[in-house]
């Protein structure tokens, strides 16, 4: 039985195929009927890349760099973590990562997935375009500027199997962590962004307790090896010892110890086993002026979450048009849950977690657990229907189609 990375979802798909090249991916869309779905590293907790047909395994199709103008081009199963090795290989870098390296090109792009700064976009930000198959296994390309760009590059598997993407690059940089303990709510909720705003990508880890909000994990951007950080941040102090995660293996290097970016913008090495593993995610964006009010909210089921939980991350990602994208239209906070894999538990919980953050007009993660469905999905993506438009369009006969697309309103039920 294969199941996502952390154990906690199985997948249904009755065929599997493993490819490795784009010659694979053409040759069984041409030469099959029926549903279709890709899978990439298998991070996601739902059912989203999963199928009634055929579930074809991009994890081989690696590799393909090539350079051009300002981007690289990498084939779709590719990992971040590799692709950021090769470019800091030929100094250069990418504006963001995520926590975890180990994240597919495609998969992560396609679900708005992200790592934090009050002033980076999401991943998907960055891709400037997608070579992607379509039903009858043509190859077809799509640019920024294209008309059906901003639906696509969020496009959740809903409209193709995605086989390379086109992303930018900047000159490679040096970076620090360093962790900040003992930050009050109070403080916080106060001057929420002198806290996301304390570096180039800041995280805080709480377990909604009381009086400290947590750790503040800031990841700052550095000119020279010798450059100061504060030792204070709001009434919290600089903590050289601190463990944000607790005693997990493959963290990358803390303690302000400079280092290339690739090295220090994930939370864990690549070369390592990511988080806690036999979990559950669950995360929601909420708009920057709703952080406060939100975070409030979910405080103050403190009690019902704990037990359930094993870590909180707070982060931000800044505005973009994208139409599916967690950010669209917006600077968000994400509110994000590493839960035990208490699959009951959660889905107790998680219906509360949502009804205290409806008012703030909170989107889910795509790839991660909600109890979301069409109608709710549709009061907060408000290019919905346009997205799903396109969708039609390019697949009317519905290949791409599955059971998770068609409840949240991405495609049409068939």
């Amino acid at each position: 039985m294969t199941r996502n990375w952390a154990g906690t979802y199985a997948y249904t798909a009755p065929r599997i195929v493993p490819v490795w090249s784009e010659a694979d991916v053409l040759r069984e869309l041409a030469g099959t009927e029926g549903r279709v779905h890709a899978l990439g590293t298998r991070h996601s907790f739902t059912d989203l890349p999963d199928t009634t047909g055929t579930l074809l395994d991009l994890a081989g199709l690696e590799g393909g760099f090539a350079l051009g103008d300002g981007t690289v081009r990498v084939a779709a199963g590719t990992r971040y973590g590799v692709l950021a090795a090769w470019l800091e290989e030929r100094g250069l870098a990418l504006h963001n990562l995520g926590s975890l390296p180990h994240i597919s090109v495609a998969g992560a792009t396609a679900t708005g997935t992200h790592g934090s700064g009050d002033r980076n976009g999401v991943l998907t930000t960055a891709v400037r375009g997608i070579r992607f198959a379509d039903a009858d296994g043509e190859v077809r390309e799509v640019r920024r500027g294209d008309a059906d760009f901003d639906a696509l590059a969020v496009g959740l598997g809903a409209y193709g199997v995605m086989l390379s993407v086109d992303i930018e690059t900047q000159p490679s940089y040096r970076m620090r962590q360093d962790v900040y303990r003992g930050v009050s709510w109070d403080a916080a909720l106060a001057a929420l962004d002198a806290v996301t705003g304390a570096g180039y990508s800041v995280s805080v880890f709480t377990r909604w307790e009381e009086e400290s909000i947590g750790w503040v994990w800031v990841k700052s951007r550095i000119d020279s090896d010798d450059q100061p950080v504060p030792a204070d941040l709001l009434d919290g102090v600089l903590d050289v010892d601190a463990e944000p995660l607790g005693e997990l293996a493959d963290v990358t290097e803390l303690r302000g110890v400079p280092g290339p970016w690739m090295l220090r913008l994930p939370h864990f090495r690549l070369d390592g086993t990511p988080s806690f593993g036999d979990e559950i995610q669950s995360e929601y964006f909420v708009a920057r002026e709703h952080a406060p009010g939100a975070l409030r909210a979910v405080r103050d089921l403190g009690d019902a979450i704990r037990p359930l939980l094993f870590v909180s991350e707070l982060r931000t990602a800044a505005a973009d048009e994208l139409w599916l994208s967690p950010a669209s239209g917006q600077d968000v906070v994400a509110i994000h849950f590493t839960w035990r894999n208490d699959p009951a538990g959660v889905a107790t919980v998680l219906p509360r977690i949502e009804e205290s953050l409806r008012m703030f007009g909170a989107r889910p993660h795509w790839g991660k657990r909600h109890g979301f469905d069409r109608a709710a999905i549709e009061r907060v993506h408000p290019r919905l229907a346009d997205a799903r438009a396109v969708y039609e369009r390019l697949d009317p006969r519905g290949r791409f189609l599955n059971v998770h697309l068609e409840r949240v309103g991405v495609r049409e039920e068939r």
